[in-house]
């Protein structure tokens, strides 16, 4: 990524501020297995020094962002580096209902492997957006359960069954704002860094089935390939949309556009494909932050 500045003939440009000075918000988007591509993200930054104030969190970007803000994400990153295939399919609590999963086996594990605390008490401040299933709107959870926030903004439509929390029935944040830098202003961060998870999804080669099943033609995809890449190209395009209007301070983008988003066990593809998106990120970090 590459940015340039513009300076007037004849004044000086003032230096950035140092990053101690600035108070770093972090905006983590949505991406299913991909997203732990967003705990490289963190150790890199931390690796060169740069101390996040707060965290806002779309979908998988708001259980990292969680886990990080309280503290744990040293215990969740031995974790995912342990997942199998086998150890997602004994997490997955199939249904014929509003979702192919009911999300109770998940986050069962999560409440008995990772302490859940109110969002009030967390060591960061942390948001996490969700949607509204009945009016479209945005929603930002700001208190109450951690682990209950997070269920509501992963609640992928068509995988997770939505959640009722506190009368509205919630989905997916990522459906509204995939990438949440206007959350993390919300919360009072004046240098945002966002972290985008979708920038080489529609440079990848179209889905296809590499054995045709009976009954379904040649050359068709599956009907989790379509409701998956459909998925892709609604984030990108409202990604692009949301960061034109309002564009981060930075902008992280690691390449995880082949980990497939039920690929949770490539956890460590993802989270190199994060460390190498912050060095790639470095030279605008380092001018904006005076690292």
């Amino acid at each position: 990524m590459i940015l340039s500045t513009r300076v007037t003939p004849g004044i000086v440009a003032e230096p950035a501020p140092p990053a101690h000075t600035r108070r770093i918000g972090l905006a983590l988007g949505g991406g299913s297995a991909r997203g732990w591509a967003h705990i490289g993200v963190i150790r890199e930054l931390e690796a060169l020094g740069v101390e996040v104030h707060l965290i806002a969190g779309t979908s998988i970007g708001a259980l990292v962002g969680a886990i990080h803000a309280g503290g744990a994400l040293g215990e969740f990153e031995e974790w995912v580096g342990t997942l199998t295939r086998r150890t997602m399919f004994s997490l997955m609590d199939f249904q014929l209902g509003s979702g192919v999963l009911k999300g109770t086996r998940l986050m069962d594990f999560f409440r008995a492997c990772f302490q859940d605390r109110d969002i009030e008490d967390l060591a960061l401040p942390f948001a996490a957006t969700a949607t509204s299933l009945r009016t479209g709107a945005e929603v930002w959870l700001r208190s109450g359960s951690m682990l209950d926030a997070v269920r509501a903004s992963i609640a992928l439509p068509g995988l997770f069954s939505p959640v009722l929390h506190e009368g509205r029935l919630l989905v997916d944040g990522g459906l509204v704002n995939p990438v949440p830098v206007s959350l993390a202003r919300a919360m009072e961060a004046d240098f945002v860094i966002g972290v985008d998870l979708s920038t080489d999804l529609l440079e990848r080669s179209a889905p296809h089935a590499a054995a045709v099943p009976p009954g379904r033609a040649p050359g068709q995809p599956s009907m989790l390939d379509v409701i998956t890449t459909s998925i892709d190209i609604m984030q990108v395009r409202i990604s692009r949309s949301r960061m034109a209007g309002d564009p981060p301070e930075a902008l992280i983008r690691p390449r995880v556009a082949h980990i497939g988003i039920l690929e949770f066990h490539r956890a460590a593809e993802a989270i190199a494909a994060g460390r190498e998106a912050v060095q790639e990120a470095l030279p605008v970090l380092r001018a904006r932050l005076g690292l």
